[in-house]
């Protein structure tokens, strides 16, 4: 727990020079053999959707939904895969911050207008969940005409977080299934186990 005024241990590495390891973030994030995305010059800008491993992958759709939303997930910017690897690595992490910060930075963007339509914004709402929700509180009526993500599930990871292998490669251990006495999703694995267990094929296969 921090205290008031505390930074946690992922802002005080960010706002240092090199203060993460780019190759460890690429070492850990990364499927065998996949690495960021380079620059001309050499600099690493992101990491594509298909080279993440599972985990990776099941972060990445989480910190999108409710830290920093966004409608772009084919790939992840370096600072973002900064704060996915402070979480897998147990940094402390200031997510109420993270949040109140985006939340800032959203409000403050000027819309961008519809190509076709300059009446409508061409932008995603931001934290419709958390609108949603802040307005319920407060007694107005909502009727959501957005539909919200569906809950991460062991179903959806299966379905969206597996990561695809280019076409002759050998497939990954950490792509492996649980034994087949674990298959259940609604069975005695839950999700807690099921995503202990993508970890221990993750430290496996790296």
């Amino acid at each position: 727990m921090l205290e008031e005024g505390q930074e946690c241990e992922f802002s005080q590495r960010r706002n240092r020079a090199n203060g993460f390891d780019e190759e460890a973030i690429a070492q850990l994030l990364c499927t065998p053999g996949q690495d960021f995305t380079r620059t001309a010059a050499g600099r690493r800008v992101w990491i594509m959707h298909t080279s993440m491993t599972t985990l990776t992958q099941i972060w990445m759709t989480l910190m999108l939904s409710n830290v920093f939303p966004s409608d772009h997930n084919s790939d992840l910017p370096l600072p973002k895969c900064q704060l996915v690897y402070a979480i897998q690595t147990r940094m402390s992490d200031h997510v109420a911050q993270l949040i109140a910060d985006a939340i800032y930075l959203f409000v403050g963007m000027p819309p961008t207008r519809h190509p076709l339509d300059p009446n409508k914004s061409n932008r995603a709402l931001g934290f419709p969940a958390l609108i949603t929700g802040l307005c319920q509180l407060f007694g107005v009526p909502v009727t959501p005409s957005k539909v919200i993500r569906p809950s991460i599930t062991r179903a959806f990871i299966e379905k969206y977080c597996t990561p695809r292998q280019a076409q002759g490669d050998a497939p990954q251990a950490v792509d492996a299934s649980p034994p087949p006495h674990q298959a259940d999703p609604a069975g005695s694995l839950g999700m807690e186990r099921y995503l202990q267990h993508l970890v221990r094929q993750q430290a496996a296969n790296h």
